[in-house]
């Protein structure tokens, strides 16, 4: 029988990344003549990628942006990010315990994100993280993405769990309809990077520390899942 497995979202789930992806941002918007963001009213769309944040601040300060200048704004932000990771990017608090405990448990864990594979990994090895997955699995990884519950699947796959004895840790409405449609029961977490309150996505469980992420509590969720 497969090893059960948590797999984790990354940006605003595992990671608090908004810090580096506002620098980033910021440092995409004086390359184009723009005023530098408020860092509180973008950090709701810092789990969308910067694509989305460069648009949002684009119509924030009501300026036209062209499909050109977007891509080539994207390049200059993921130059930008690259070249400085994981900077003062961190692990939520309790994150590395709560890893811990899953892992002594026998759980596998993973990684599925938006973000590409490539910058996931990075991020994860400057942060002395990356060997704890079994597998990190990015936007670029399949031909599929979330909220393609394929994406979730197949990196359980990836990982050598068994979607039947998984569970999702994720911070966003994306991550909470990509386990439902897959079958797999999601804990969410409310200190994220959602413009909604999750509980409004009806996940599983919502948490608001990783404190509140016990084997207990994955066990027993994938238990009434296969109940």
């Amino acid at each position: 029988m497969s090893k059960p497995i948590v797999v984790f979202d990354l940006d605003g789930t595992l990671v608090d990344t908004a810090p580096d992806l506002l620098d980033s941002l910021n440092h995409c918007l004086d390359a184009a003549g723009m005023q530098k963001v408020d860092p509180v009213a973008l950090r709701r769309y810092v789990g969308q990628g910067g694509r989305v944040m460069i648009e949002r601040a684009f119509e924030a300060q009501q300026k036209l942006l062209g499909p050109e200048q977007l891509n080539w704004l994207v390049d200059v932000f993921i130059e930008h990010y690259s070249a400085h990771m994981p900077g003062h990017s961190a692990l939520y608090e309790g994150a590395e315990k709560a890893m811990d405990d899953l892992s002594n448990a026998g759980y596998l864990l993973a990684v599925c994100t938006n973000k590409f594979e490539g910058l996931s990994i990075n991020l994860l090895t400057g942060l002395g993280q990356s060997s704890r997955f079994s597998a990190i699995c990015g936007s670029d990884t399949f031909s599929f993405r979330k909220p393609d519950p394929r994406h979730l699947i197949e990196t359980i796959k990836k990982a050598g769990g068994d979607p039947e004895r998984a569970v999702m840790i994720g911070d966003s409405r994306t991550d909470i309809d990509t386990a439902k449609a897959a079958g797999i029961p999601v804990i969410a977490v409310d200190f994220g990077y959602s413009d909604h309150p999750v509980a409004s996505y009806d996940p599983s469980r919502v948490i608001s520390h990783y404190r509140e992420l016990k084997v207990e509590l994955a066990d027993h969720l994938i238990g009434a899942v296969n109940a």
